[in-house]
């Protein structure tokens, strides 16, 4: 019998806004009761209210995920009041340009605590219980900017850089105990997030057509979900690039800054 994964108790971070606020509500729509938490309360109170009359139901948990013992009570009191968590979504992210001639070492830390050590900290709080019910999967928001460092994104490409390490070397490890990793990596998304950036953005989608790509891959098992495809390969191929021809795109890139 085919498994149902849109069935039990779902946990979006960073849920107020952009992708995470389109995932929760279309999770809900499938009928899953989809706990979203952010630090902007009212972005939260709004997105219950969205879901008010579909299948599912939308709870508000607000968080910082920066704050280590928050993020524990937070997933102790949403296993208590929503039920054991089957589906995390690790979304929580920000971006700051932090170049060489600005840097802004206290820039430098939010990101990383934000994009990295807020997804080490919800999966410190649901690892163990997970394990002991030999069940869940956990989906890590990366980024396509993981793959390499850009110029300007020296913050973000680190924290993406190791989200994308930090969930290949636990997918192995947690598979045999009936837990499942997935990592996401987008690459241009229409958000309040990308909006404030002053660079261009090739083959830019929405977030509903993100949110798409996150449910197709989910459904399909796929380890890495990337999109858009454009994106992806322009990337991917990227990646690969030995450093001499890697550093004379990223030059070019310096000087259309």
């Amino acid at each position: 019998m085919t498994k149902n994964i849109w069935a039990g108790t779902a946990w979006i971070t960073g849920a107020g806004t952009g992708i995470g606020r389109a995932l929760a509500l279309a999770l809900a729509a499938r009928g899953m009761t989809v706990v979203a938490s952010a630090r902007t309360e009212a972005d939260l109170a709004s997105l219950a209210a969205e879901a008010a009359e579909g299948p599912g139901r939308i709870i508000p948990v607000p968080l910082d995920v920066t704050n280590e013992a928050a993020v524990q009570a937070a997933v102790a009191h949403i296993e208590t009041e929503a039920g054991p968590i089957a589906l995390a979504i690790l979304n929580a992210g920000t971006h700051s340009e932090v170049s060489a001639q600005k840097f802004d070492t206290v820039e430098f830390t939010r990101v990383i605590n934000t994009n990295l050590m807020g997804a080490v900290y919800c999966l410190g709080a649901l690892l163990p219980a997970m394990r002991a019910r030999r069940s869940g999967r956990i989906a890590v928001v990366s980024s396509v900017a993981g793959y390499r460092g850009l110029p300007t994104s020296g913050a973000y490409s680190a924290s993406k850089a190791a989200l994308i390490a930090l969930t290949e070397a636990l997918k192995p490890e947690l598979e045999g105990e009936g837990v499942e990793m997935t990592l996401i990596n987008p690459g241009f998304v229409d958000t309040p997030l990308t909006r404030r950036n002053t660079f261009p953005m090739p083959f830019m989608i929405d977030a509903d057509e993100a949110v798409r790509s996150i449910i197709h891959g989910l459904e399909r098992d796929r380890f890495e979900i990337v999109f858009p495809w454009q994106m992806s390969i322009l990337m991917k191929l990227l990646g690969i690039l030995p450093y001499a021809p890697f550093f004379a795109v990223t030059r070019r890139m310096v000087r259309r800054l």
